[in-house]
C-alpha cells in the first residue's frame, strides 16, 4: 500500500499532475508541462519518458519559439470520448480521441421538444454508427457527453426547467443515455459546453476567465471562472437571458416581465421583421440579409446586441470577466452586432472592468457545444484509471 508522503505516493501523485495538464490542453512541450504543473524540467522529462514506455503518451518533434522541442499528446490509442449535443432542431454527435483530435462527426435535423424518447433513439443509433466508422471497438469508449438546452438540476441529474423542453418532464438525460450505451455520461446545459469548447479549441483559448453568450430560442451563458465552469449549486449559473431590462416589457417564458431574451431571443425578434420580410425568416437568414445591407435586419441586429451588452455590463460589474465569446448564429453578424455589445459595455459597466473585456465571435460556430461535449468527458475522466489501465508495469505502486 502507498504511504501518504511516501516517495511512491509522490511519484504517482506527479504523474497524474502530468497526465492531467495534457489531458486538459490537448498536446504541450514538455517545456509547458513544467510550467502548468510547476515541476522541474528533468522531473518532467523522467515521467514524459516513462508514460511514452508505458503507451499512455506520443511525443513528437515540434518547435517553440524557433527552437527545437518535443510535443507530449495523450495516445491515440489510450481511449476515445464521444460529444453528443441536441439543439433545439438539431442533434450533432462527435467521436474524439484523448489526443483532442476528432475522428467522426455528424449532425442532423431533429425537434427536440417533442419527444425525449425519440431524441435519445436517434442519438443511439447517431453514436453507434459513427464508433462504427472509426473502427474502434466500444471496448475503447472512455465516456459521453452530453448537452441539452436547459438548466440541469444538480442534485437530482433532471431538466431544472419544464417549460423549456416540455417533452422532457421527468427525464434524466444522463441516466437514459447510459443505460442505452452502457458508459458513463456526463451531462450540462449547452452554454457551459459551449464555453467549455471555445476554451479549449476556440475563441477562449488562453484566458481562464470568460463568458460565452449563446442567444437562440433562449439566451444563456457560460461562465468560465479560473478555468472551470461555473455551475452553481443549483446548476442555474449563467441565466443571463432572465435579468431584467424592463419591469413593464413583455411576460417572458419564466413568469417575469421584461427579461433579456424578450429582447434578443429568436422567438421576440423574428416577429418584427414578418411586417416587412414576411413569415419564414430564421436568424440565420435576417444575419445573412443584414450582412448584406438590409436596413430592417440591420436595425435588429444592432438593437440586440445593444441589449445582450447591457446583460454582459452586469456581468463584467459581478464577474469581471476577462474575455466574452458569442456564439450561436448571431455571431455570424460580426461588427454589427459585436459593435453595439461593445457600446453598451463601455455605457454600463464599471470603466476598470470595461477596459480589461474583450469581446469576440465564437471561433467554432455551430459545432462548440458538441466539442464542448467532449471536452466535458475529458475534464471529468480520473487520471488515475487512465495511468492504472496503461501503465500497470511502469507503476507497481498502484496493485
Amino acid at each position: 500500500m502507498e504511504t501518504p508522503g511516501s516517495q511512491t505516493s509522490l511519484h504517482r501523485a506527479n504523474l497524474e499532475r502530468v497526465v492531467r495538464a495534457v489531458r486538459m490542453a490537448g498536446s504541450l512541450t514538455q517545456a509547458e508541462i513544467a510550467r502548468s504543473t510547476g515541476l522541474s524540467a528533468a522531473t518532467v522529462s523522467n515521467i514524459v519518458r516513462e508514460l511514452k514506455d508505458g503507451g499512455t503518451v506520443e511525443v513528437t518533434p515540434t518547435s517553440a519559439g524557433g527552437r527545437r522541442a518535443r510535443s507530449v499528446s495523450l495516445s491515440g490509442d489510450a481511449g476515445i470520448v464521444i460529444g453528443v449535443d441536441f439543439g433545439h432542431t438539431h442533434l450533432r454527435v462527435a467521436v474524439g480521441n484523448l489526443a483532442h483530435q476528432v475522428l467522426a462527426e455528424e449532425s442532423e435535423p431533429l425537434d427536440v421538444d417533442a419527444s425525449s424518447a425519440e431524441g435519445f433513439d436517434r442519438a443511439e443509433v447517431l453514436v453507434k454508427r459513427l464508433i462504427e466508422a472509426t473502427g474502434i471497438g466500444p471496448d475503447k469508449i472512455i465516456g459521453v457527453g452530453l448537452g441539452v438546452p436547459g438548466p440541469i438540476d444538480v442534485e437530482s441529474g433532471t431538466l431544472g426547467s419544464t417549460s423549456i423542453l416540455p417533452g422532457w418532464t421527468g427525464i434524466n438525460p444522463s441516466e437514459e443515455l447510459s443505460g442505452r450505451l452502457g458508459v458513463p455520461v456526463y451531462v450540462d446545459n449547452d452554454a457551459n459546453l459551449g464555453a467549455l469548447g471555445e476554451l479549449v479549441w476556440g475563441s477562449g483559448r488562453g484566458v481562464k476567465d470568460l463568458a460565452y453568450i449563446k442567444v437562440a430560442s433562449g439566451v444563456g451563458a457560460g461562465l468560465v471562472i479560473d478555468g472551470t465552469i461555473y455551475r452553481g449549486p443549483g446548476g442555474t449559473a449563467g441565466e443571463i437571458g432572465h435579468i431584467t431590462l424592463d419591469e413593464s416589457g413583455p411576460v417572458c417564458r419564466c413568469g417575469n416581465r421584461g427579461c433579456l431574451e424578450t429582447f434578443t431571443a429568436a422567438r421576440y425578434v423574428l416577429p418584427l421583421l414578418q411586417p416587412s420580410h414576411g413569415p419564414g425568416l430564421t436568424m440565420e437568414r435576417v444575419v445573412q440579409l443584414a450582412r448584406e445591407g438590409d436596413p430592417g435586419c440591420r436595425r435588429v441586429i444592432g438593437d440586440v446586441g445593444r441589449h445582450i451588452g447591457s446583460g454582459v455590463a452586469n456581468l463584467c460589474n459581478l464577474l469581471n470577466p476577462s474575455r466574452v465569446v458569442l456564439g450561436g448564429s448571431l455571431a455570424e453578424a460580426g461588427e454589427l452586432v459585436l459593435g453595439p455589445i461593445r457600446d453598451s459595455v463601455s455605457r454600463y459597466a464599471i470603466p476598470s472592468a470595461a477596459r480589461q473585456l474583450s469581446v469576440l465571435p465564437g471561433a467554432l460556430g455551430g459545432r462548440a457545444e458538441v466539442l464542448g461535449a467532449l471536452a466535458l468527458v475529458l475534464s471529468e475522466m480520473g487520471d488515475s484509471t487512465l495511468l492504472e489501465s496503461t501503465l500497470p508495469a511502469a507503476t507497481p505502486a498502484f496493485t
